[in-house]
């Protein structure tokens, strides 16, 4: 029986990058019932396939509206994913990569907050993990805590008492665990895109950072990827 005092979800506004990660984001909320407005930033990437995705994850999902915002951080560069920088493909390190885009999480939930704030919106979810993960120091709890106290001080929803949430469902999951979060959700890995630097065939180059992480979980989890990778891409074993 349910609670008198029980209320539906309200609105939720998603980052919605295109990648496996934000679309099982996504995914998760609207199983817990909110009504989803997705937020897609073209900053530029190499990786412009990911729009692509967004916009077909988007339509799949059913979202109550999807917007694509254009921010060019090739301005800034700095990174190996908005400049002319090669993109590491041996294997994912300890230290913090070249794909690491400056502030980009932080930019980017600040643009989230904004368009939260317009939507009628408390619940904010991004599909950041920092578990099986390059580093990057914006994926991290600490941060989307501190995120969280900085939205609730700097927005006028915020110091009239309605603050948002930031959820990240998937920040202390494995890749294999979002893999399986995938499947249970019954998406198909196909709709997303993880590859930081495809083939002029478009298809994922598997070297990458970004995919070998996603590789690996699915092989994990003892799933199929069904995205398409380049017969070039080396073994999960390398």
């Amino acid at each position: 029986m349910t609670s008198i005092d029980a209320k539906a979800p309200g609105p939720a506004v998603v980052l919605l990058s295109g990648g496996l990660d934000s679309m099982v984001s996504a995914a998760i909320a609207l199983e817990r019932g909110h009504t989803v407005h997705a937020l897609t930033i073209d900053y530029g990437q190499r990786h412009v396939r990911e729009l692509e995705s967004a916009r077909a994850i988007a339509q799949k999902l059913g979202v109550e509206r999807h917007v694509l915002l254009p921010l060019d951080l090739r301005q800034f560069g700095g990174s190996a994913l908005t400049a002319d920088i090669a993109v590491p493909k041996d294997g994912v390190g300890g230290d913090i990569p070249v794909t690491y885009v400056p502030a980009r999480n932080l930019v980017f939930l600040a643009l989230t907050t904004a368009f939260a704030e317009t939507a009628a919106s408390r619940d904010i979810f991004i599909g950041v993990n920092a578990l099986d993960y390059s580093g990057y120091p914006d994926c991290r709890p600490e941060f989307i805590a501190s995120f969280a106290e900085t939205a609730r001080l700097g927005t006028k929803q915020g110091v009239e008492g309605n603050p948002f949430t930031i959820h990240a469902p998937l920040q202390h999951m494995s890749k294999a665990d979002i893999a399986r979060e995938c499947h249970r959700l019954g998406l198909d890995p196909a709709w997303s895109w993880s590859c930081y630097d495809p083939t002029s065939e478009g298809l994922a180059c598997g070297a990458c950072d970004s995919c070998r992480l996603r590789r690996k979980g699915f092989a994990d989890a003892g799933l199929v990827d069904t995205s398409p990778y380049s017969e070039n891409a080396p073994s999960l074993m390398e």
